[in-house]
């Protein structure tokens, strides 16, 4: 049996508990006005600065290659995902404690550039706080894929909202404070928990009745943030009772520490049947993805040496029925195949949009007549949306996966409905911006479940965390295009008076009918994905996965 502190349950919770905190850049719709009005910025001005938030939450090359390095030694002081998690602990505290000291005037106000460089810090570190947990999550349960990142991304989805009920509770509506909450929570929440991070290959029959007791706490999590941010908008609450909320959702947050202390007592009752599933990495240099040989009733999985595939070939690059099963590409490799583009283009359009539309919210309800306190719980409610869209998209997926269905499949429909979210945003009708975040948050947050598992099934486990981590470049790139070339540069030539505000439906109408129809054109590339792979997923994905 394993150690009770060192297992991968116990990894799992600690993961949990770094994802809760890591979403920060979640939280930009809360202080955006006071970094504004502050450093005496326009519009489009601040969205460029958010551009730089969103090049750091996505851009997580540098996460997945120090991954990637540290994970492949087996012993030594700097190995272990605990390095990389460091790393981002590092980069948080100092990006968001220099952008709290530009607020408040401890240092002067910086250039505009010099505030993009500590956005683009502080939001990096999110990239290897994800990248950490959510590869050795996969690598930990490489059975269940879908759900373990759903899990994993939809805790950091949630970490907006439990972030915002921080500052309800402790800063008192003051965004000023907030900024140096973020640079100190997460900072010492990663910290304290990142040697429990530890990557541990091995494979039971219980898996997912314990995975499935970890997505339980994460709806429980989701469902009581909802009731109580609906009830602190509607009615005004004394500040014990926002003590006392916050006090039982912490009780709420230990709850995975509890599942993982009982799953590791039930994987310390080891049988014949759990032992074929184990893969040892220290008689496996690498694990080939679908190469299967049936033994009875279980599969054992076996590996060679890693050794990227050639991608010249028409076979590969097609996915063919022909192809070898052996698919274990590095970065170069996937990005010389059709599919690796066709999902890169695909995430420009569904997260770039979804993405400038969280940038954007809260300035879309200052223009559509929202008062602070609904425009700060439209900010907490998207938390609760993008964690459904990515728990969600990782737990249903995998139950299509099971009954055939490949996986782009649930690409292909969350972008089409994305396309209609946007439309809702655009028509400007009483509470259409609820509405449409609620289709928007759920249709941005299932691209983030989505794609990664996508990425390991089509590429291979070994370099994930490279991979999905350029593919989630395009989010970013999305953002800039959408959020500073579109939205700010049309609400600047509406925008009229002195404070650069502008009023009514005329303010973002236009530009979310042209995120409506990139969302339909991402719908399209998406489609022709799941056309391209649907013999590969029915032909090798199930087949590995009916081994479990």
């Amino acid at each position: 049996m394993e150690s009770l502190l060192h297992n991968k349950w116990i990894s799992t919770a600690a993961s949990i508990w770094i994802q809760c905190t890591g979403g920060a850049s979640y939280t930009f719709g809360i202080y955006s006005s006071i970094l504004k009005s502050s450093q005496s910025y326009d519009q489009s001005t601040l969205d460029t600065v958010s551009v730089f938030k969103d090049i750091g939450a996505n851009v997580g090359i540098l996460s997945g290659l120090l991954y990637s390095a540290v994970t492949a030694r087996r012993s030594g002081l700097l190995s272990g995902p605990w390095v990389v998690i460091f790393s981002g602990a590092v980069q948080c505290f100092f990006g968001y404690f220099f952008i709290w000291a530009s607020v408040v005037g401890l240092i002067g106000r910086p250039p505009v550039p010099v505030m993009c460089l500590f956005m683009l810090m502080a939001a990096h570190a999110q990239t290897f706080f994800n990248t950490a947990n959510v590869v050795s999550g996969v690598e930990n349960f490489h059975y269940f894929g879908g759900t373990i990142v759903g899990i994993m991304k939809g805790f950091l989805g949630l970490s907006g909202a439990l972030l915002i009920q921080l500052y309800s509770t402790v800063c008192q509506g003051d965004p000023t404070t907030f900024i140096l909450i973020l640079a100190i929570t997460p900072t010492l929440v990663s910290l304290l928990l990142m040697p429990f991070v530890k990557i541990h290959r091995t494979s039971s029959v219980d898996d997912k009745k314990h995975l499935n007791g970890f997505s339980y706490i994460a709806m429980i999590v989701a469902t009581y943030l909802m009731v109580v941010i609906i009830f602190e908008n509607v009615f005004v609450l004394p500040s014990w009772t926002r003590i006392i909320t916050s006090v039982f959702l912490m009780a709420l947050l230990a709850s995975p520490f509890g599942i993982a202390a009982n799953a590791n007592r039930d994987s310390g009752r080891p049988s014949l049947e759990t032992s074929r599933l184990m893969y040892d990495t220290e008689s496996m240099p690498s694990t080939k993805y679908g190469e299967v040989e049936e033994q009875g009733e279980y599969h054992e999985i076996r590996g060679e040496p890693d050794q990227a595939k050639s991608v010249a070939s028409s076979s590969v690059e097609n996915l063919s029925d022909d192809q070898d099963d052996d698919i274990v590409f590095d970065l170069v490799g996937a990005m010389l195949t059709a599919n690796f583009w066709l999902l890169f283009i695909a995430m420009i359009c569904g997260m770039g949009s979804g993405l400038a539309t969280i940038n954007n919210i809260s300035q879309i309800g200052e223009s559509l007549g929202y008062s602070t306190v609904e425009r700060s719980s439209l900010v907490a409610l998207w938390s609760i949306w993008n964690f459904l869209g990515r728990f969600g998209a990782g737990f249903l997926s995998d139950i299509l996966l099971h009954k055939g269905w490949a996986r782009p499949l649930f690409m292909v429909i969350t972008l089409a409905t994305l396309t209609f979210g946007h439309l809702i945003v655009a028509s400007g009708f009483p509470g259409d911006l609820y509405i449409g975040s609620v289709v928007v948050g759920i249709c941005y947050g299932s691209q983030w479940s989505l794609m990664p598992t996508i990425t390991a099934e089509i590429f291979g486990v070994r370099h994930m965390g490279t991979i999905f981590n350029t593919i989630a470049i395009a989010s970013p790139i999305g953002s800039y295009i959408f959020s500073v070339r579109i939205i700010g540069y049309i609400y600047d030539k509406m925008a009229a008076g002195e404070d650069t505000s502008c009023y009514g439906t005329r303010c973002f109408m236009l530009s979310f009918f042209i995120m409506a129809s990139v969302a339909f054109l991402g719908f399209l590339v998406a489609f022709v994905l799941f056309i391209r792979t649907r013999k590969f997923y029915g032909r090798i994905v199930l087949q590995k996965l009916r081994s479990s």
